[in-house]
């Protein structure tokens, strides 16, 4: 009995905080699903404060991990995420993840994409065909036997998040999710930003993905642009900012 009895007390203890979160939170104008997909080396849990700065405006934020494994799985991980979304949906992709929005951005659901020091494909093109055509500040990346690809741990802080604190670099150094080459060598078949409209992060201190192509990137999709002093993650290092952009956009695509 008391078992059951603290089980009811949690149980309307969760009903009331979320129905005070839903009256706190009213629903902001425009678009508001907002659906992330992180980039390689990295995971979800970076972007924890840009997701709670977004729920507490009354977006719906949903995180989806790609597995990096091939780019035509990320693809179809995210456009099942897609469909579940109950109403118009922006997309919003970090690095590797620009590569899976791209592709799966065509949805009509989807009203609009947005890059945070990501990369933007043509057609035809492979991430390691962007790479390879304005080579990045540092490549400390290297491959193992199996294919996979990792960030020296060594130089993890230095190129991928050079703005954090060593105790938070030294654990997403060690805790890094890798690529593999056959998603880095994965040509892209759609290229959904030319009928979407498009809003871009340019991390001016970024090591891993040269500012200059990501500028050159975002200027053949006719995004708006904004650009902020940080590093590869500035969705971590300057989420207030990365935030907004994506709230302009949630705002602004219709």
């Amino acid at each position: 009995m008391r078992k059951l009895l603290s089980l009811a007390i949690a149980a309307l203890a969760l009903g009331g905080a979320t129905a005070g979160f839903a009256a706190d939170a009213p629903s902001p104008p425009g678009v508001h699903n907002i659906v992330i997909v992180p980039g390689a080396f990295v995971d979800g849990s970076g972007w924890r404060v840009v997701h709670d700065i977004l729920i507490h405006k009354g977006y719906t934020v949903t995180v989806v991990q790609p597995r990096i494994e091939s780019l035509a799985d990320d693809v179809d991980q995210l456009a099942d995420r897609i469909r579940k979304q109950d109403g118009p949906t922006i997309l919003v992709g970090h690095s590797y993840g620009g590569m899976v929005i791209t592709q799966a951005g065509e949805r009509d659901k989807v009203k609009g994409l947005v890059y945070v020091s990501a990369l933007v494909p043509e057609v035809g093109e492979t991430l390691s065909q962007l790479l390879g055509s304005m080579p990045s500040p540092s490549n400390d990346v290297a491959p193992t036997r199996e294919g996979r690809l990792y960030v020296s741990e060594a130089k993890f802080a230095d190129d991928v998040a050079a703005n954090l604190t060593k105790n938070r670099t030294d654990f997403m150094a060690i805790s890094q999710v890798p690529g593999t080459t056959k998603a880095f060598g994965s040509t892209t078949q759609i290229a959904a930003w030319h009928d979407k409209p498009v809003w871009a992060v340019v991390s001016t201190q970024d090591r891993a993905l040269s500012p200059d192509l990501q500028r050159w990137m975002y200027q053949r999709a006719q995004a708006k642009v904004t650009e902020i002093a940080g590093s590869h993650v500035t969705y971590i290092s300057q989420p207030e900012k990365v935030a907004a952009v994506i709230e302009e956009a949630a705002r602004s695509a219709k």
